[in-house]
């Protein structure tokens, strides 16, 4: 009897469904590691935070690219309607949430100003186009959607590091900008699911989600990152840091792909 109950167990976990679930969730908490180097800097200064803007926003670009470069594959006309789309939506949040004085966004993530919530809000659009990756994928070959969810999972690190280089100087607390980073990856493993079920129809759209994603960010980074990193340090040091963020992403990129 005791058998048998084992046997159903071990089936269960190895249910498709279920494997895409957990290979999905092991991605949303990779992002999470991103945030355990602050538990070793206490000292935060204003250069700093600047290079901290610049690195999150060079990290950002890359990602961005990334995201085009993979929808064109697919549909090169979707992609960049979804990039509209995405650079349309973050601008009417962000005039939104100015004009929104009620919203008391620092009682939310202990600090004192809505850039953090609206580049976590970014960060998780971003997480909805990578949960369909990781759910295509598995319709493939299990085999190939487990590469790309171990893939998805170390990219996600940068990420997470990327949130925590935005929050944390702010005020937040690395073990909270820990769980906002997981936050902002929970879309990954709830979309993976369906994505799985429907391949079809999400492999349709996937382009415009990915576009989507990519817009939000390069406005991001444009509008309000590198803004803050040049109130506290010259134009060289800023360029200087983000281009390293992205060719050291480039060179992590190369790295999963080999």
């Amino acid at each position: 009897m005791e058998n048998a109950e084992l046997l159903t167990t071990t089936s269960f976990f190895q249910e498709p469904l279920l494997q895409v679930f957990n290979y999905a969730m092991i991605t949303a908490l990779a992002t999470g590691l991103g945030a355990l180097p602050f538990f070793f800097i206490k000292n935060i200064s204003n250069s700093f935070l600047a290079k901290s803007n610049a690195l999150a926003g060079g990290l950002m670009l890359s990602a961005s690219f990334n995201l085009i470069f993979e929808g064109y594959k697919i549909a090169e006309w979707m992609t960049i309607a979804g990039m509209f789309t995405g650079l349309l939506l973050v601008v009417l949040s962000n005039k939104w949430m100015k004009n929104s004085s009620h919203i008391e966004i620092g009682d939310l993530v202990g600090a004192s100003t809505k850039k953090m919530l609206l580049f976590l809000g970014i960060m998780t659009i971003h997480s909805f186009a990578e949960g369909i990756s990781v759910g295509v994928s598995f319709a493939n070959t299990m085999e190939f959607g487990i590469f790309i969810a171990i893939a998805i999972a170390v990219h996600n690190i940068p990420e997470g590091l990327a949130i925590s280089l935005v929050m944390i100087p702010k005020g937040t607390s690395p073990i909270k900008a820990v769980w906002w980073s997981i936050f902002s990856s929970l879309p990954q493993p709830l979309m993976a699911v369906p994505a799985f079920l429907f391949v079809e129809q999400f492999q349709a759209y996937l382009p415009f989600g990915l576009g989507l994603a990519a817009g939000a960010m390069i406005w991001m980074v444009f509008a309000e990152l590198i803004p803050e990193s040049l109130e506290h340090s010259d134009g060289a040091t800023v360029a200087w840091w983000i281009s390293l963020a992205i060719m050291g992403m480039a060179g992590f990129q190369m790295l999963i792909a080999h």
